[in-house]
């Protein structure tokens, strides 16, 4: 995008940035605050609506982004790809960048094999006939999780919905901007943790949380979607497809906060310790553009290296 440089400037980008982290918080309370429907009678009611208007402004800042982006009405094809939406190379951008997430939890994973070890010891059945009862449960169980609306929530709306706007969207139009690569995995995040802050007022009104007690979880909350944003910053821009930091939110969201210590399983923090020293250790080669790309030169794209066609 040699011939595009320039075209868009670094304030511009920002307050782009800024309307879409604010438009995307404001849909959320648009049914009562704007459109003043009736209170829901119910959660699955509230979580639908709520579900609707994270699309409603997915769908508005993927409109926004495509006008401001310096692609010409014959380059129109080549948007999913400055999106990150690709079918090629799938498998590695589902695959490397989830074994990737994976190392951080590598305490929460012994912890729950650990607890596994301990109900088969206290179950007297053979193992054939464990692995029979599971199999025959799972699908009453997937049933029950498709019903769940936590689980939509949690595992499919808020991570595409977040991708979309925080990733796919931000960084094209930072980098288009101006912004140095290293720059952006830094600055998104920041605007990512901001969509996050109006938890505090519903922790601190509906779950009857002092003040203080509202503002260190909504701290820790901060925190967390700071690091994990600067992480998926990263895998978008490395890899060039928004598969992988999508991957990896839905598996962050299932596993929840990793497990540090528990008292009395020393090999949960040997685990931890030793799973986040693989990870630094392979988070570039397994993130090397070639990994993800046909090509990884003389592409007309705002990364620099990834396949449009």
């Amino acid at each position: 995008m040699e011939e595009m440089k320039g075209s868009l400037s670094k304030p511009v980008a920002v307050i782009a940035c800024i309307a879409m982290t604010l438009f995307y918080v404001a849909t959320l309370y648009a049914p009562t605050l704007i459109l003043r429907l009736p209170p829901p009678q119910s959660f699955n009611i509230f979580m639908t609506r709520r579900f609707i208007c994270a699309a409603v402004s997915s769908v508005a800042s993927v409109i926004i982004c495509a006008l401001l982006l310096p692609i010409r009405s014959g380059e129109t094809s080549y948007l999913f790809g400055v999106y990150g939406i690709r079918s090629d190379h799938i498998w590695q951008a589902v695959f490397f960048p989830l074994f990737l997430t994976s190392l951080t939890y590598a305490g929460s994973l012994m912890l729950l094999a650990s607890k596994w070890m301990e109900h088969r010891n206290q179950d007297r059945r053979p193992l054939l006939c464990c692995i029979k009862s599971t199999l025959l449960r799972f699908p009453s169980q997937m049933s029950s999780v498709a019903s769940d609306v936590l689980f939509w929530r949690n595992l499919v709306v808020a991570p595409l919905t977040e991708e979309l706007v925080f990733r796919a969207c931000m960084i094209p139009l930072l980098l288009c901007g101006g912004f140095k690569a290293y720059d952006v995995i830094f600055l998104c995040p920041t605007f990512f943790s901001l969509a996050h802050l109006n938890h505090m007022a519903e922790i601190y009104s509906h779950h009857n949380y002092s003040l203080r007690e509202a503002s260190m979880i909504v701290g820790l909350q901060l925190g967390y979607t700071l690091v994990f944003g600067s992480y998926a910053s990263f895998l978008f821009i490395r890899t060039g497809t928004l598969a992988s930091p999508l991957f990896a939110h839905v598996f962050c969201n299932y596993m929840g906060l990793p497990v540090l210590f528990v008292q009395r399983k020393g090999l949960v923090s040997v685990a931890f310790v030793a799973g986040t020293l693989y990870f630094a250790w392979l988070l570039f080669p397994l993130t090397r553009p070639d990994l993800y790309n046909e090509r990884t030169n003389s592409c007309r794209c705002w990364q620099g290296y990834c396949l449009w066609n």
